[in-house]
């Protein structure tokens, strides 16, 4: 934890930087020039938009000991085209733990740059420890950087005796193999180094649009620096409580999935779907016991699947297709409309004993080192987890009977159990002091970060937010699933200020 003494020198490190290169925010200038940024051309691998531009930007290791070893962070940007329009500069925050915002402002930049028009320059960083950023590791074997070995699905019988040993194992591996770095994955380290960014930058206010995680990112953030926040955007958020982050994250999947399902079996009862082969009942309410009864058959009898080959090449053979498999693949699929005919195929050709059916590729592979390390590494350190393995084994028998759609995984045990030195320090409590210039959007069926926990940082907030609810199903709402209500709320506050007196619900 950070002592008195280093956080009162970083403070005053901080207080100086900003004196020397802030630009007010708002003012429709241009801002002073990015101390220590070089902007450059993107790595070909970011698959930049026309004008975005990267650069690096240094950081502490150990913000404890601010003036020791420095890291770098990959930092881009996509500057407004229309400087007498600009206002400022709009932070682009991803989820994960652990996904890239340089890719994320690669993929989302242009829709952006078009409803923001020219009022912001667009800017994103890859979080320390992933992408064009320094790395993190823990050298773990292929076998436990599977999704479905990182997240923990129980046996078939509802054992959990192999999740238990892989937790023990990944956790020994990071703590072996991980060093300083693996433990300044934090999410109140990814919040410093923001600020440096903004400091770099020269501005001095941000605004935010951030996803997922992000939210709580950004709403760390806007705890921690008050005052330094412009107009902020949380879309897709979760349960805030200081006691139960990534935790009850996790367990908030099973609600999620449930909440999420009945669009999935509309869609896949429809009539329009046999033509294609893909209508996998002729009620919606019976499609879940098409899944689940398949589930069932896969965990005593696996079928043989295929990998998706890279572009240009054939596909290959793939790992069994198991019962916790389909319900993963399942889980995915709910994240968006556009993922049904590719879930409803697979159910489709797994039925068919002669059938080929084809993994999604989050499940036809295993994730790279440094992804399973920050993946781990920043819930693990953000908070202590509970250690007792019988307490495990009582909570996934419950959950698997409430929520059968995830078979106890987001209730099971992590290595976070496990984590040597446990939470690195004290997590935040989002409170309703600050500012009153927040904005949620909200899904009301996500399967990730299902309404119900998104109400909990809203109540968090108290009269500093407003909340917009959208009565669509999937993860993340702007720029994302076409409801032109909801967009048009998060582009005219980001753009004109305006947010609506109270919350509404966008039909």
């Amino acid at each position: 934890m950070t002592t008195n003494r280093a956080r009162k020198a970083l403070l005053l490190a901080l207080s100086a930087a900003a004196v020397a290169g802030a630009a007010l925010a708002g003012s429709g200038a241009a801002p002073a020039a990015a101390a220590g940024l070089t902007w450059g051309d993107c790595a070909p691998a970011v698959k930049p938009l026309p004008g975005q531009r990267c650069a690096t930007l240094s950081v502490p290791l150990d913000y404890a000991d601010p003036h020791g070893e420095q890291i770098g962070l990959a930092v881009s940007r996509l500057p407004s085209t229309r400087p007498e329009a600009r206002r400022g500069t709009l932070m682009v925050i991803p989820g994960g733990p652990g996904s890239s915002g340089v890719q994320r402002l690669a993929q989302k930049g242009a829709a952006l740059a078009k409803e923001m028009d020219g009022a912001y320059d667009l800017v994103a960083f890859d979080p320390r420890g992933i992408g064009g950023s320094a790395k993190a590791r823990c050298g773990l074997d292929e076998g436990d950087r599977w999704m479905m070995t990182l997240r923990s699905w129980p046996q078939a019988d509802g054992g959990i005796e192999e999740n238990v040993a892989r937790s023990k194992r990944i956790a020994e591996a990071c703590a072996r193999n991980g060093g300083a770095m693996l433990r300044g994955l934090t999410t109140a380290n990814q919040v410093r180094d923001m600020d440096r960014l903004r400091q770099a930058l020269g501005e001095r206010k941000l605004s935010a649009w951030s996803v997922s995680y992000g939210t709580y990112v950004a709403a760390a953030y806007a705890e921690k620096y008050p005052e330094r926040t412009d107009r902020w955007v949380l879309d897709s958020s979760n349960d805030p409580d200081p006691k139960r982050v990534a935790r009850g994250w996790l367990e908030g999947m099973a609600r999620g999935a449930e909440d999420r399902l009945p669009d999935f079996a509309a869609w896949a009862a429809h009539p329009d779907r046999a033509d294609a082969g893909l209508r996998l009942a002729e009620r919606p309410e019976d499609v879940r016991a098409v899944i689940m009864d398949l589930a069932a058959r896969l965990d005593r009898e696996p079928h043989a699947s295929v990998l998706p080959g890279a572009p240009g090449e054939p596909a290959k053979p793939g790992p069994p297709l198991t019962g916790s498999m389909l319900l993963q693949a399942l889980q995915l699929a709910l994240y968006s409309d556009g993922f049904f005919p590719s879930f409803a195929q697979l159910v489709t050709e797994a039925s068919d004993p002669q059938g080929e059916p084809v993994l999604p590729r989050e499940l036809a592979g295993a994730m790279p080192d440094d992804a399973a390390a920050i993946t781990v590494g920043v819930i693990c350190n953000d908070v202590n987890w509970p250690a007792s393995v019988p307490a495990y084994e009582r909570a996934v028998a419950k959950d698997r009977e409430r929520f059968p759609l995830t078979a106890g995984m987001p209730a099971n045990i992590t290595p976070c159990s496990f984590w040597k030195g446990g939470a690195v320090e004290k997590p935040v409590r989002i409170t309703d002091r600050g500012p009153s210039n927040i904005l949620m959007i909200q899904n009301l069926r996500d399967p990730s970060t299902p309404y119900s926990k998104g109400l909990r940082m809203r109540a968090a907030l108290g009269e500093r937010a407003r909340l917009v609810s959208v009565d669509h199903g999937g993860h993340g709402v702007y720029l994302g699933n076409g409801n032109a209500c909801g967009d048009a709320a998060v582009t005219r506050y980001l753009t004109e200020g305006v947010r609506p007196s109270e919350d509404v619900l966008c039909r």
